[in-house]
């Protein structure tokens, strides 16, 4: 899946359920790092904003913004994913942090698709 779409979208949605019950297995949980590498840095700003784009969705009456949001919180994540080890880190503390990350971006999407009325699955 590819592109501005809804099935990008819950693809990407459903990786991260993926990632997340390879980490519950492995018994990896969340936890905080010192030093971020640039595409955590990129994924948190894009996390960041998440409020404020509700709101002014909400104030504009146009929930193009929040489909538009999360399609570019989407793609921050797939540059992520393609670009850091999540599960394959280096020390526990990125590992932890990463998983917490992920998790994150899958609340949000989830979040951010129920306001659209649209369903996302935990596997594709």
């Amino acid at each position: 899946f590819q592109g501005n779409t809804g099935p990008f979208i819950q693809y990407t949605y459903a990786r991260i359920q993926a990632i997340l019950r390879k980490a519950e297995a492995f018994n990896i949980s969340g936890g905080e790092q010192k030093t971020l590498h640039a595409k955590e840095k990129e994924l948190i700003k894009q996390l960041q904003i998440y409020p404020e784009i509700i709101q002014n969705a909400a104030q504009q009456h146009s929930p193009a913004l929040i489909a538009n949001y999360t399609y570019d919180l989407v793609k921050e994540f797939n540059s992520f994913y393609q670009n850091v080890s999540i599960l394959g880190a280096e020390t526990t503390e990125e590992k932890e942090f990463r998983v917490a990350l992920s998790r994150s971006v899958g609340t949000t999407i989830k979040t951010a698709f129920g306001l659209l009325g649209i369903e996302v699955p935990d596997r594709m």
